[in-house]
C-alpha cells in the first residue's frame, strides 16, 4: 500500500473521530490531574504518585475504550433498527409521521397518497430521517478513545518521572493546564462555539478536578494520621 494512502486513510479516520478524541483527551486529562494532584498534596514519594497515576490511566483508557465501543456500536444498531422498520409497512409511515408532528388526519393522508408509489414513500422517509450520516466503526472509535485518554492522562505524570516532587508539581500543573487551553480550543472549533468560553469551561473544569483530589486526598490523610 502507497504512503499516501495510508496517510489518506489516517486522515479519514482522524476526522470521523475527531469528536472522540477530543472527548477522550479532556476525559483522560481531568481525571488523572485530580488523581495525581490528590496523591502528591499528601506524600513525598514520587514512586506512590507514579503508581497511582500510571494504574488510573491505564484503567480509565480501557475503560473509556469500552464505553466507546459499546457507544459507537449501539448508535449503528439503534440506527439500522430505525430504518427497518420505517421501510416495514405504511402503519410504520403513518406513525412516523405523527411522530413529526403531524395531525393524524396530515399523516393519513400523505401514507395514503404515497402507498402506491416506492419512490415517493422512500423520498418520504429520507426527509423524516434526515441526511445520512457515515457510519462510525466501533473499533476505530474505541481505539482511538484509547490512545488519546492514555496521552492526555500521560501528560500531568511524566513531571513526576523526570523531576523531584516539589518542582514536578509545579510543571505538571502548567503543562497541564497548557493541554486543557488547547483542548478547550478544539472543542470550540468542533463545536462552534465561543472560544474564550469554551477554554474557560474546560480549565475550570481540570482545576476543579484538582482541587476536589487535594480536598479528598487531604482528609483522607488527616482522618488517619
Amino acid at each position: 500500500m502507497k504512503t499516501g494512502s495510508i496517510l489518506q486513510r489516517l486522515r479519514d479516520s482522524v476526522a470521523n473521530a475527531a469528536g472522540t478524541i477530543v472527548f477522550g483527551m479532556e476525559d483522560g486529562t481531568v481525571s488523572i490531574f485530580g488523581l495525581i494532584f490528590g496523591v502528591a498534596a499528601t506524600t513525598s514519594s514520587t514512586k506512590t504518585v507514579l503508581i497511582a497515576g500510571a494504574s488510573g490511566a491505564a484503567a480509565a483508557a480501557v475503560s473509556m475504550m469500552a464505553g466507546a465501543y459499546l457507544d459507537a456500536e449501539t448508535t449503528q444498531d439503534k440506527s439500522d433498527a430505525n430504518r427497518q422498520a420505517s421501510d416495514s409497512s405504511g402503519a410504520s409511515l403513518s406513525s412516523r409521521l405523527l411522530d413529526a408532528g403531524l395531525t393524524p388526519q396530515q399523516s393519513d393522508a400523505l401514507s395514503a397518497a404515497v402507498q402506491n408509489d416506492r419512490s415517493a414513500a422512500d423520498g418520504l422517509l429520507l426527509a423524516l430521517n434526515g441526511a445520512a450520516k457515515e457510519r462510525l466503526n466501533p473499533v476505530e472509535q474505541a481505539l482511538w478513545m484509547l490512545f488519546a485518554d492514555f496521552f492526555a492522562a500521560a501528560v500531568p505524570i511524566l513531571p513526576f518521572v523526570f523531576l523531584p516532587i516539589d518542582r514536578a508539581r509545579i510543571v505538571s500543573g502548567i503543562v497541564t493546564v497548557a493541554l486543557l487551553v488547547g483542548l478547550g480550543i478544539g472543542r470550540a472549533q468542533l463545536g462552534r462555539r465561543n472560544v474564550i468560553r469554551t477554554v474557560t469551561e474546560t480549565v475550570a473544569l481540570g482545576v476543579g478536578a484538582a482541587i476536589a483530589g487535594v480536598a479528598i486526598g487531604v482528609l483522607i490523610d488527616h482522618s488517619l494520621a
